[in-house]
This record gives structure tokens, C-alpha cells and sequence, in this order.
């Protein structure tokens, strides 16, 4: 009852205007990659549901300049929507709740304590690999009117990367790193598996671009 709850409450509620590589859909992949992690790892259901839902209620452009306080501010609104419209959830787990919203932002840098916060960060990033975190790469770089790559350097090996710049450089600055930064052991096994996805779309444009060594094994 209170996911469907909640999820009714965002479809009133966000704005036609919102970031489609962070709108309802990814909330609810997002939810439904820590209700698939928490069954391995464990932590309170219903704090980790919450806070996968809200943690980007708040959610600043790329490029604006306070970006890494987007985390912070989702925190603060998820505390005042929980207390005006879903006073049925205990105000003692608050604090857990906004933990994990706070820590989920990569830009933020903040390392989670808690499991729940541990699992949100994870299950947000996972929705940066795979199938859709290409999509959701290439949709960004498309609102933020960045090339594709660079035509003469396509994979950086001989300039320095520039993701501002290159929507691939972005592979390379942060996608691929991620595997390394899950907090779980289901969320690595799954940033791993999604991460050769990548691999094996930066080997086929390789390929197509007339480069033939591949990276698919590194």
C-alpha cells in the first residue's frame, strides 16, 4: 500500500518538465533494484523504499553549479513530504531515510554507513549501466548539447578525457568505475555484469570505426 502510495503521489506531483533520465521510470527501476538487492543483503524494507523513491525529488541539471548539494535538498524535501502526506511512516526512521537519500549522489561523494543507504547507492547507480544507463548517457549529453565523441581521438589515447565535452569520455570518467564503488556484494555482481555491456558497445564502435582492438576483456 504505501509504494502504491507513493508512486500515485509522484505521478500528481512531478513536474511535466522533469529530467527524463531521472523521472518516475527510474525511480521505480531504481526502487526495484533495491527490493532485488535487499532480499541478499538485508536492512529495513520500508526505509530503503522510501528513500529510492524520493532521492531525486530533487534533481539539479548536470551542469549547474551546485549540483552535489541535488542529494541534500531531495533529503530535506523527502522529510517534509513524509510528515504533510504519509504520516503513517514512523518518524524514527527519518534519519535512516535521509541518510540514504544524501548519500546516494556520486557527485556528493558521501560514503554510506547504514545497509539501506548502502543499497540505495548501489541500486542508483546501476540504472547508469547496461542497456539503459546508455540511453540515459546519450539522452544527457543531448540536453547538454555534447558531441558524441571526439572524431579524431574517439577513446582518448591521446588527449585527456573530457566527459563536459564527449559523451564517451563519460564511460571512461565515471560508468566504468563503477563496478568498483558498489557497496554490496549482489550490487557489484550486477555492476559488473552491466558494466560489459558497455565494454562491448565501446568494442563494436571500435569496429565501426575502423579500430580493431578490443577492450571487452580489461
Amino acid at each position: 500500500m504505501l509504494e502504491q502510495r507513493i508512486i500515485q503521489f509522484l505521478k500528481e506531483t512531478l513536474s511535466g518538465n522533469v529530467d527524463a533520465a531521472h523521472d518516475l521510470g527510474h525511480l521505480i527501476r531504481v526502487a526495484n533494484n533495491c527490493k532485488h538487492i535487499q532480499k541478499h543483503e538485508g536492512g529495513n524494507p520500508d526505509i530503503i523504499l522510501v528513500a529510492s523513491y524520493f532521492h531525486d525529488i530533487v534533481s539539479l541539471p548536470k551542469n549547474a553549479p551546485d549540483r552535489h548539494r541535488s542529494s541534500q535538498l531531495a533529503a530535506q524535501k523527502t522529510l517534509t513530504i513524509l510528515a504533510e502526506h504519509f504520516p503513517e511512516f514512523p518518524a524514527r526512521h527519518y534519519a535512516a531515510v535521509e541518510e540514504a537519500i544524501v548519500c546516494h549522489s556520486y557527485s556528493a561523494n558521501i560514503k554510506p554507513g547504514s545497509v539501506e543507504a548502502k543499497i540505495v547507492q548501489d541500486a542508483d547507480r546501476l540504472d547508469a549501466l547496461g542497456a539503459v544507463g546508455l540511453a540515459r548517457t546519450f539522452y544527457i549529453a543531448g540536453k547538454l548539447n555534447t558531441k558524441l565523441f571526439n572524431s579524431d581521438d574517439p577513446f582518448a589515447e591521446q588527449r585527456a578525457l573530457n566527459d563536459k565535452e564527449y559523451a564517451l569520455d563519460h564511460f571512461y570518467t565515471k560508468l566504468l568505475k563503477l563496478p568498483d564503488t558498489m557497496n554490496t556484494g549482489e550490487g557489484k555482481r550486477i555492476a559488473k555484469k552491466r558494466s560489459q555491456f558497455l565494454l562491448s558497445y565501446i568494442d563494436n564502435l571500435r569496429q565501426e570505426l575502423g579500430l580493431s582492438v578490443s577492450f571487452c576483456d580489461e
